[in-house]
């Protein structure tokens, strides 16, 4: 029988001794994965671009669970910050073990979603595409040397092969595609030392819902077969699972977090 934890909760220890690097991890999805993982047992090194407001509190919450973090700012249109991130990881915890893509241009909220079109595509193509690419074969060349391999978790979108109509969906559809077809190419490429998941989120609740007129938060929820919004929890729950060895025979396949909106 699991142990219990301090919070009540059973003892999670899938991710014991493990070392776990999130990017993206200020806020949201990719801090509900960072938090989970710490709370599976595992030490954390995340990355922001600019919010570290965000970014000190997610290691907070690391911290509360005993476990080590590391801070990095990171500019995924930076070769140079993205090739020097495996050596800053084996100096600060001499492996990692599971490396998850999570950052990504956000061109729902904020000052973004004022751009032009293809100003627009450039931001997720930079951001998304070739910053997934880029710190994908980073992981590679860390994993590759350490006993055991490692765990690529990449983030796409529930919508790609299905398709939706609209700027912002054509828009990521460009670039969350590529991610879904470059991570099945990396995995067979990779393979048997390192196994490569993606994870596609559909409607999550973070600040895009938040910021959405009720009326159409309303028609997601009814359209969606499990009748609500997923939350940045629920996919977590996904990432700690394909990090784990219970994903051990696992590779080049795709969880869908989404409710069952695209099955």
């Amino acid at each position: 029988m699991a142990q219990r934890s301090g919070n009540g909760n059973a003892e999670d220890r899938r991710l014991a001794d493990k070392v776990v690097l999130v990017t993206g991890a200020s806020s949201g999805i990719g801090r509900a994965i960072a938090v989970a993982c710490a709370r599976a047992g595992a030490d954390l090194a995340i990355t922001y671009r600019r919010n570290a407001e965000g970014t000190a509190e997610t290691a907070r919450q690391i911290r509360a669970y005993g476990r080590k973090v590391e801070i990095r700012q990171l500019h995924l249109g930076s070769v140079q910050e993205i090739e020097e991130l495996p050596e800053a990881l084996r100096r600060a915890f001499g492996r990692v073990d599971a490396w998850i893509n999570n950052a990504g241009a956000d061109i729902l909220t904020g000052e973004a979603r004022s751009l032009s079109r293809s100003a627009k595509l450039d931001l997720v193509l930079e951001v998304d595409l070739r910053g997934t690419v880029l710190a994908s074969w980073a992981a590679v060349d860390l994993m590759r040397g350490q006993s055991g391999g490692g765990v690529i978790i990449n983030t796409s979108w529930d919508h790609v092969d299905q398709g939706m109509a609209g700027e912002n969906p054509v828009l990521y559809s460009a670039a969350k595609g590529g991610i879904l077809s470059f991570s099945r190419s990396l995995a067979r490429d990779v393979a048997p030392e390192i196994r490569v998941n993606v994870l596609a989120p559909g409607f999550i609740a973070t600040a895009f819902e938040q910021e959405a007129p009720a009326g159409w938060r309303q028609r997601v929820a009814e359209a969606t077969p499990l009748g609500r919004w997923g939350t940045p929890e629920d996919v977590a729950g996904a990432a700690v699972f394909l990090a784990s060895d219970e994903a051990a025979f696992l590779t080049g396949q795709v969880i869908m977090v989404n409710g069952g909106v695209v099955m």
